[in-house]
């Protein structure tokens, strides 16, 4: 077990949290504040402590150093400095003496973000990727700047960067925030430690996104469900035909493999809604073989009906990916569908990994209606791979 905020004295301390700040901003307006809110336990605990509060976050990618003008944190601090009621220092850059003179002169209780730690990636239009390739030296500089650490951004727990792994090897003390505890528990009671019947939901485009999900989740759920783009490339291992649907074809034989190995647990689609172009006009139906012309856009009725009856009695379900193109009017029926049959569970344990299928479940308006969705999409899909998590790994056990 890992070390969470409970754990640590972090009274009049200096404490360095990472948080995911990553938020949509189009022309200068956050448009989606939830990452931020989702912060704010941690963050108030911390005042309430009497700690000095420095929070840093990446936003998107620097790839040039035009990209800087447009990705700065600065709209995040004043937004923040509403959801807080508090005043937030901001520091517009990533190290050098203002940054430090900054800190140092922060009182108990008070709260400062700086740069974009991805400003560290690119120096003077030269990309060197200080921060995404965890570089020795800036991951020292950051830990000298506090006491100790706290790990809250879930969203890059998954990548070995500067800001979590690099600041976590050079400081005496670092724990987990409030929101990674929080996730880390949702996961391990959905994927490790399931109660029984356990079914999981693998949707999406590519089965090479999702190869690791499903070995891992077949050694533990009872059963399968298989929908999105990547069911194509199952029904061509069992010598349907499948139109122009989406289809990887150095994966059929692997495909092939998991139907064989999996002793009826995965479930695929019994029908689809086809289109014969990727457009969203009304739908054509088709059932298990696709007319040439066509391709699937998403699971058909039937193949609704057959998952809903197939999780009637689940007592834990895990979902990692939509069912079909569910940003289509007319082709997110089948995500709808799995959305309602989840969230009318009486007495389950529901899980939503992040991704697509968060944003689906958020969008189409099922938000409060699962146990947890996670708010991390890359770093929740590599937990259900059963991988290890550099940037969790790090932090000091209990």
């Amino acid at each position: 077990m890992k070390k969470t905020l409970k754990d640590v004295n972090v009274s009049n301390k200096t404490v360095l949290v990472r948080v995911d700040f990553n938020v949509p901003i189009k022309d200068g307006v956050i448009t989606d504040d939830n990452r931020i809110r989702a912060a704010l336990p941690t963050i108030n605990y911390l005042i309430e402590k009497n700690s000095k509060v420095v929070l840093f976050s990446h936003l998107s990618r620097i790839k040039e150093e035009a990209d800087k003008a447009k990705k700065s944190l600065r709209p995040i601090a004043e937004k923040l400095e509403e959801l807080l009621g508090k005043k937030v220092f901001f520091v517009d850059q990533t190290r050098g003496k203002e940054l430090e003179n900054s800190i140092n002169n922060l009182k108990n209780g008070e709260v400062l973000l700086f740069e974009n730690t991805r400003f560290e990636d690119v120096k003077d239009n030269e990309v060197v990727k200080y921060e995404s390739k965890n570089n020795e030296e800036l991951g020292k500089y950051w830990a000298s700047l506090g006491d100790l650490f706290v790990n809250d951004a879930f969203g890059t727990a998954h990548r070995k960067h500067a800001s979590n792994v690099g600041i976590a090897s050079n400081i005496s003390e670092s724990c987990v925030g409030f929101l990674v505890q929080k996730e880390l528990e949702m996961l391990a009671k959905g994927i490790d430690n399931p109660e029984h019947p356990f079914i999981a939901i693998i949707g999406g485009a590519k089965v090479s996104d999702k190869i690791g999900v499903i070995d891992n989740l077949l050694t533990k759920a009872d059963k399968i469900i298989i929908g999105g783009g990547m069911a194509y490339t199952f029904f061509k291992a069992q010598g349907h035909s499948i139109g122009k649907s989406l289809c990887e074809e150095d994966k059929v034989e692997l495909a092939k493999s998991y139907l064989e190995k999996s002793n009826g647990k995965i479930v695929l689609p019994v029908d689809s809604a086809t289109n014969n172009e990727f457009k969203d006009s009304p739908a054509n139906f088709a059932g298990l073989d696709l007319p040439e012309d066509q391709m699937g856009l998403d699971i058909g009725p039937k193949s609704i009906e057959l998952f809903q009856d197939l999780l009637k009695g689940a007592k834990t379900v895990a979902w990692n990916g939509p069912m079909g193109v569910f940003e289509f009017e007319h082709y997110k029926k089948g995500t709808v569908g799995v959305c309602e049959a989840i969230a009318n569970l009486k007495d389950a344990f529901t899980l939503i990994g992040g991704g697509d299928s968060a944003a689906a479940a958020i969008q189409l308006g099922y938000k409060d209606k699962f146990t947890h969705i996670s708010t991390g999409g890359g770093a929740s899909l590599e937990y259900m791979e059963g991988k290890v998590l550099p940037g969790i790994d790090i932090i000091q056990n209990k």
